[in-house]
This record gives C-alpha cells, structure tokens and sequence, in this order.
C-alpha cells in the first residue's frame, strides 16, 4: 500500500509538472511588465497575491481531506487545511525565492548592509528582506486560510481551485523577488528567475494540494484524486 500510493504521488508530480512550466512563464511575463515598479508597489502587490494563494491552497488542500478521509470533523480538517496552506504557501512564495535571489545574486543589499555602509535607506529604496506572511500581514494572511478551510468544508471542490492555486502562486513569489531585486532582467537572470519559480511553485503546491492529503487519507484508488484520472498498474 505504502508502495502504491509513493507510485502515485510521483506520478502526480509528473502530470502537474507542464503546467506549472506554464505558470512560471506568466511569472516571467508579470516580471518584465512590472520591471520598473517601485518598492511599495512590488510589496503590495505580494499582499494580493499572498494571501489569495493561502485561499486557494487551503480550499484544496482541506476539500482534498475531507472528500477522501472518512474522518470529517470540522477541527481535524481546519489543522489540515491551515498547516497545508500557511506553511506551503510561505515556503512557495517567500523562503525558495528568498534562497533563489541570493543563489542567482540578484539580492539588493540588506538593510542592515545598507546601513553599515552609512547610506540612508529611503521608504521607496529596495532593500533584501524575507516577508513571512502570517506573521508581517497576520490579520489579512490568517483570515485568508480560514476563508478558504471553510469554503472547502462545505463546499469542497479541487480541479478549479488547483489551476488557479498554480498561477497564484507563481505571481506571488514573482513579486517577492521583485521587491528584493533591482537587477536587469538579462538573459541569464531570466532563465535563473524562470528556474525559481518552477521549483517554488511545483514542489510546495502539489505538496500542499496533492502530497499532504495524499499522505494523510486512508482510501486507496485507481483515479488521481485531484483530477479523476485513471492512474495505469505498474
């Protein structure tokens, strides 16, 4: 069983991959057509896609748990739903691209750097910081994951909400790498950027959406319990 169900994860990896590829492209695209906005702008628009990839996590994450585990008490499914979403989607759009901009060197200089220097950081000036949302943001990102657990619980649903959980994502930690880079978007830095966002954004969502649940439901099936397919005996 155990087998089995490392057969299937793996395999939903490799069925979800393409679209992320996708994904990651319109992150690009995000990128170079707001290559030139302004600090409080790139950090706004983190916090709109922030916490509408918490929603959309939580909705599928939760809806995951509570159509394929028999156990379906409201508290088990908001643990669920809420360590799948908050803790995924920080990782997706704030921890990977914080490593990815230091591992490509695109990074401003901290503030502290900054200060060190003796050079005055203005309210516009970008400056390396990790943001965590649940924490910096708390009353708009918490909200958002107990919006979506509830949504999932009485309405749960998961093909829609995953696609655009994808795109979501993709933009918000394309906007946390703006808000940390002022870099021209050469070739190179592109392609490195390009590589970021795949990895944040299809390991920590098909985590969260198909990973996690997968690993704590009991029910054990032909059909990927994300899209319905018939998955093939090996």
């Amino acid at each position: 069983m155990a087998e089995r169900k490392f057969k299937d994860i793996l395999l939903e990896l490799k069925n979800h991959a393409p679209f992320t590829l996708f994904g990651a492209l319109t992150g690009i695209v995000l990128m170079l057509l707001f290559k030139n906005i302004s600090h409080q702008g790139s950090y706004r628009l983190f916090y709109m896609f922030h916490p509408a990839h918490v929603v959309l996590s939580a909705m599928v994450t939760a809806s995951m748990f509570r159509l394929h585990e028999k156990t379906k008490g409201f508290l088990i499914v908001l643990i669920v739903g809420y360590v799948g979403s908050i803790g995924t989607a920080t990782l997706s759009d704030s921890i990977l691209p914080f490593f990815g901009e230091e591992i490509l060197g695109a990074a401003v200089p901290t503030e502290a750097a900054v200060h060190s220097h003796g050079h005055e950081v203005g309210s516009e000036q970008k400056h390396e910081r990790l943001h965590i949302g649940f924490i910096e943001e708390w009353y708009i990102v918490n909200p958002a994951a107990f919006l979506g657990i509830l949504i999932a619980y009485f309405l749960p649903r998961t093909k829609l909400p995953h696609a655009f959980h994808i795109l979501i994502s993709t933009w918000a930690s394309a906007a946390h790498i703006m808000m940390n880079t002022n870099q021209p978007m050469t070739a190179v830095l592109v392609t490195g950027i390009f590589i970021v966002l795949f990895i944040a954004v299809w390991l920590p969502c098909c985590f969260s959406d198909i990973v996690f649940p997968m690993l704590l439901v009991k029910t054990e099936g032909e059909q990927c319990i994300f899209c319905g397919g018939g998955h093939h005996n090996q």
